[in-house]
């Protein structure tokens, strides 16, 4: 794999930082409050919003609200494409890592 092809793999709303933490987190836990990720990445209730809004129009997370007690909760988790997406990522990431293992280590 050239060079060329390592950075065009994956779009720019998936391969952001944030957003990329987003996903793990989505990946890892499978269901995930506005609260919890807004706690767990960091940032202001317009940032955390926006990143999500960015992997919602792309089609790789959905968000559900659901009521607990008076309140109205906002969860996200990802889509079947979404999850499509990361484990292509990992599986990027492992021929990466095995790309640069001595040949004896395997």
């Amino acid at each position: 794999m050239g060079t060329d092809t390592l950075y065009t793999q994956f779009d720019s709303v998936f391969f952001e930082k944030t957003r990329l933490s987003m996903m793990t987190i989505l990946y890892r836990e499978k269901r995930v409050s506005f609260k919890r990720l807004k706690t767990t990445v960091g940032g202001s209730d317009g940032a955390i919003y926006t990143h999500l809004q960015k992997l919602q129009d792309a089609g790789y997370i959905e968000p559900t609200k659901e009521i607990i007690g008076s309140k109205v909760q906002t969860f996200y988790s990802l889509t079947k494409e979404g999850k499509k997406l990361f484990q292509k990522y990992i599986s990027f990431m492992e021929s990466m890592i095995r790309v640069d293992e001595p040949a004896g280590s395997r």
